[in-house]
């Protein structure tokens, strides 16, 4: 089932995500059905704020030529499967190396910003099963875990821009800001 995703101005989007006590059937339908959100909207991830829930859950799913070192034309997570649902992810270590790059987001429809974060972490969460799970990522891939841990701690792309980039989409987000609140009545 395709689900509404929230955009800026929502209030959810700004509340830190409930963790997950048991993964269950429910849990996995919830991921199942943001699955198919995300990829119906072309994102490579969601969290579940995103679509109104405060469970402690996202999805991310990348294509292999973004998971690809240009170089040497191999993979960085041969061993990953896509789609990939996290419960209850949290980043225990990142890198000191940063990269820039730009950044989308499903809840900021049409806005991009250049956006600097580690190139790689060490991540905790829970599988599909409910397993405890521990992974190094890194490149692209740990940008969007990055990205989806920042949706569930209530931080958006809005606040990683810099000034300028905020002045120069003021508009563009004042009117998303407004369009949305006014949806929500």
């Amino acid at each position: 089932m395709k689900l509404t995703i929230r955009n800026y101005g929502d209030p959810i989007l700004r509340q830190q995500a409930w963790p997950v006590a048991k993964v269950d059937e429910e849990l996995r339908q919830l991921a199942r059905d943001m699955i198919a959100t995300m990829r119906a909207r072309q994102g490579v991830g969601l969290a579940a704020c995103q679509i109104g829930r405060r469970e402690a859950l996202c999805t991310i799913e990348i294509p292999a030529s973004y998971d690809t070192d240009e170089a040497t034309q191999t993979r960085w997570h041969p061993d990953l499967v896509m789609p990939w649902v996290l419960f209850n992810p949290a980043a225990i270590q990142s890198s000191e190396a940063e990269a820039i790059s730009e950044e989308g987001c499903l809840s900021f429809p049409d806005i991009v910003a250049p956006i600097s974060r580690p190139v790689e972490i060490t991540l905790r969460y829970l599988d599909l099963e409910g397993r405890p799970q521990e992974r190094v990522v890194r490149k692209f891939l740990a940008r969007v875990v990055q990205h989806e841990l920042d949706h569930l701690a209530g931080q958006l792309i809005v606040d990683r821009m810099s000034s300028l980039k905020k002045i120069a989409l003021r508009g563009q987000l004042r009117r998303l800001k407004q369009d949305t609140e006014a949806e929500l009545g």
